[in-house]
């Protein structure tokens, strides 16, 4: 038995679910900007006033480990952190990309993404970096991963020898740049969020496995090193 929250915020989204035995109890999100702080403290209280659940009676905290916003990884996952400290819980860690997927085949279980059959479909969740350049991963029907998460620069040819006998389904904040510049066949589309629903059952099964992280040294998945701007010198300094 488990009974796990899950934190996602490694994009505009923030979203926080509450799931047990691999089945969403609650789930709380806003695609409202980057005031992540403030949102997820307010959205993990909600849950579990909702649940009428105490934080010590969940096993465990699991969060979105990337790629993603360098920032929008840090809260989540010292929020996450800080819960497992705090109520002596096991951290687990969900890949953003994987949990993407897992969103789109809800959504295609839904009838909300049309494609080719889901069994003829590879998954590709993408999330938008710079210019051109997207973090991206591809799985089969099953949420298994067939291509390791990688940054990549998008051109008209971008997967094009990954087996191409089967539908890609392209989605999440990277997909528009590639149907401005990808337009083969065998290409779909499909608007599909980050959201903390999608790391219920990866959740879940890690937590049967007994799949931890050590939250004293945990890091997020950042893919990229941070590079902060310098600043800009003041025309009085000398």
């Amino acid at each position: 038995m488990s009974l796990i929250l899950c934190i996602e915020t490694g994009t505009d989204v923030c979203s926080a679910a509450l799931a047990q035995n691999g089945t969403l109890l609650s789930l709380r999100e806003s695609e409202e900007g980057r005031d992540h702080a403030r949102k997820l403290a307010s959205f993990i209280d909600e849950l579990l006033k909702e649940n009428d659940i105490d934080a010590d009676e969940l096993d465990a905290v699991a969060v979105g480990m990337g790629p993603g916003s360098y920032t929008g990884l840090r809260i989540g996952t010292s929020v996450a952190k800080g819960l497992c400290y705090g109520v002596g819980k096991p951290l687990i860690g969900v890949g953003s990309l994987q949990s993407m997927a897992m969103v789109a085949l809800e959504d295609y279980e839904a009838g909300i993404i049309e494609c080719d059959p889901i069994e003829d479909v590879l998954l590709c969740p993408m999330i938008d970096a710079r210019r051109m350049e997207v973090y991206s991963a591809i799985y089969d029907s099953t949420g298994k991963e067939l291509l390791p998460v990688e940054a990549k620069i998008i051109e008209p040819d971008s997967y094009s020898d990954f087996m191409p006998e089967k539908q890609l389904l392209i989605f999440g904040g990277g997909a528009h740049k590639c149907s401005q510049v990808m337009n083969r066949a065998k290409l779909a589309y499909a608007s599909v969020a980050p959201s903390a629903r999608g790391m219920v059952k990866p959740a879940h099964e890690k937590f049967e496995k007994g799949i931890f992280e050590d939250v004293a040294y945990f890091e997020p998945f950042y893919l990229k090193e941070f590079v902060a701007g310098k600043p800009k010198k003041s025309p009085l300094s000398r």
